[in-house]
């Protein structure tokens, strides 16, 4: 009885969403918002009386929705993309999130709204939404200007920060409070685990899937997909994190693979379903009497979004140095709100810390906003035009001063080349530490159980993690030579930067040779102190620390040259791997 209910069911969010978004397609309305508005229709708000009888399970479906949207934006999602972006993404993003969810807050605590309230209400209006924003400059046909390529950076970045928001959000939520020590603490381990699962997934989940395909069989390669994305979202929910945050990752990780574009194309069927549903299960929680009970406060709201992120984003494009007519259109591009708000909001219902009204109010906002998304960007260049020729000439001499003085302190030529250099290495450095640490993290995450493991052999505890501790050095030699060597060569570029002969004279040669020697020494001993910090609970004795330690040294002294061997042949798979991805972000 219970398969007929479902069966009902869901012939009916189909088939009411097919009609719905037929007629909204005719219309030229976003699809999305045609899914909703199917949802609030058969919804049991809506009378004559409900359609849907099984709305657990629709939700459940609901959360198979979520995640394959997640992974779809994962897949739309580029390394490389990300840094031809460059600073305007990162500042026009950081700008946004930190003002709308301040913007937010305070409108919340001004309604007299509780404080999880007005915090959750900030963080959905920070995110604006990936889906609406690529259809809405799709139809308008303006996806490869310069102004859409900048808001498709702004928007690689804000789904970043916003895994990072639906953590921070988690752990305040379970918590009830929150501070400094805590934020730094999450982010920093959330952007580790990042870091460590792009790095090892990129090495191996490329290579899994061009095995796979070998067999040219769709249905394989669909099933390996599917697998490793629902598997992966397990590994990220034990290790307590988001499973929206797995679906994310997992689907960057595949974006770098050769199959991507046949990839993408075996799995939108199964996403447009899951969506869909997802959509619609919005709309089925939206209650008529509580819009208009809220109507004020979803008028107030949806000005709040248009406006704040038009003011953010505009103002982060040009201060990265854009000109004001393409900062306008980026700010007005991105002035809307959407799935990532819906997931944030659902956030908050199931972990029971937000009132019943937050949802339908940013399901209300959303449509609005998405609505006057296509007429923001139309609008932009007329009102470009108008605010120019009313600004006073004295404002618009001293705004297009700030454009070129901008443009003459960044590095040219020879400048440009060390700075690209410097920062390669830095990059390379973090990466290489960033596995000592996850690795280090492991051991102590995994030691009780190993511990049991080798209780049958070693009884003393301090031997057990004298021995665990060892075998995370060891692991971890390759990396920390790799890191000692970039550490080598910056000092050495450092040091021919610095140190001019006009300066040592004739002792120009030694004075270069001893930074080059002790500034890679000095981080060294920072990092060892680092990684005994951050591994304490497998820190052993003094004496058997000191022991681990000269047999480190005899290992490194035998296999210094197989180590950096190791390190090179996986440095050259990862920059194959990440050289043979194809651009796909539109």
């Amino acid at each position: 009885m219970h398969a007929i209910s479902f069966i009902q069911d869901l012939a009916v969010i189909m088939l009411v969403a097919g009609v719905v978004t037929i007629l909204f397609h005719r219309l030229k309305q976003p699809v999305v918002l045609g899914y909703i508005v199917a949802g609030f229709i058969i919804g049991p708000h809506t009378p004559p009386f409900g359609l849907i009888h099984d709305e657990d399970t629709i939700k459940i479906l609901a959360e198979l929705g979520v995640i394959f949207l997640m992974f779809c934006l994962g897949l739309e999602f580029s390394l490389r993309k990300l840094f031809k972006v460059g600073a305007t993404a990162f500042i026009a993003a950081f700008l946004e999130i930190i003002l709308m969810i301040w913007i937010g807050f305070e409108i919340g605590r001004w309604f007299g709204w509780s404080t999880m309230d007005s915090l959750f209400l900030g963080a959905i209006l920070a995110i604006s939404s990936t889906t609406i924003i690529v259809k809405a400059l799709n139809d308008l046909k303006m996806k490869n200007e310069r102004f859409a390529q900048l808001i498709f950076g702004v928007l690689i970045v804000e789904d970043i920060l916003g895994i990072g928001i639906i953590a921070l959000l988690s752990g305040i939520a379970v918590s009830g409070t929150v501070s400094s020590g805590e934020v730094f603490s999450t982010v920093g381990k959330l952007s580790l685990f990042m870091v460590v699962a792009l790095v090892v997934g990129i090495l191996l989940v490329p290579r899994l899937l061009a095995y796979v395909a070998k067999f040219e069989s769709n249905e394989m390669l669909l099933i390996t997909v599917l697998g490793l994305c629902f598997g992966f979202c397990l590994l990220v929910v034990k290790l307590e994190y988001s499973m929206v945050l797995g679906a994310f990752l997992i689907g960057a990780i595949m974006a770098e693979s050769r199959q991507l574009v046949k990839i993408e194309r075996l799995i939108e069927p199964v996403r447009d379903m899951f969506s869909a549903i997802f959509f619609v299960a919005i709309g089925l929680m939206i209650d008529p009497q509580v819009l208009v009970e809220y109507a004020w406060p979803i008028v107030v709201i949806t000005l709040a979004v248009v406006m704040g992120k038009m003011l953010s984003c505009g103002m982060g494009a040009f201060i990265a140095g854009n000109d004001g007519r393409t900062s306008l259109r980026v700010g007005m591009g991105l002035s809307q709100i959407g799935e990532f708000s819906f997931i944030i909001a659902a956030l908050g219902m199931t972990l029971q810390v937000t009132s019943d009204f937050l949802y339908p109010v940013a399901v209300a906002v959303s449509a609005i906003t998405t609505l006057l998304t296509p007429y923001l960007i139309r609008a932009a260049d007329p009102l470009s035009i108008k605010l120019g020729n009313v600004m006073p000439q004295r404002l618009s001499r001293v705004l297009s001063l700030y454009g070129e003085w901008l443009r003459s302190i960044q590095p040219q030529g020879e400048g440009a080349m060390l700075a690209a250099m410097i920062r390669r290495i830095l990059l390379q450095v973090g990466v290489n530490l960033a596995l000592v640490i996850a690795i280090f993290f492991s051991g102590g995450y995994f030691a009780e159980r190993i511990g049991g493991y080798l209780s049958e052999w070693i009884n003393d505890v301090s031997q057990q993690k004298a021995l665990i501790w060892g075998a995370a050095l060891l692991v971890s030699l390759p990396f920390l030579i790799a890191a000692y060597r970039k550490l080598k060569a910056l000092s050495m570029l450092l040091a021919e930067m610095g140190v001019k002969p006009e300066m040592a004279g004739r002792h120009t040669q030694r004075v270069r040779r001893v930074i080059a020697e002790v500034i890679p020494l000095l981080s060294l001993l920072v990092i060892f102190l680092l990684l005994a910090a951050l591994s304490a609970s497998i820190l052993p004795t003094n004496e058997l620390l000191l022991l681990i330690a000269v047999v480190a040294a005899g290992v490194v002294a035998l296999l210094w040259r197989w180590f950096i061997r190791v390190h090179t042949r996986m440095q050259i798979a990862l920059l194959e791997t990440l050289e043979n991805n194809r651009d796909h972000i539109p």
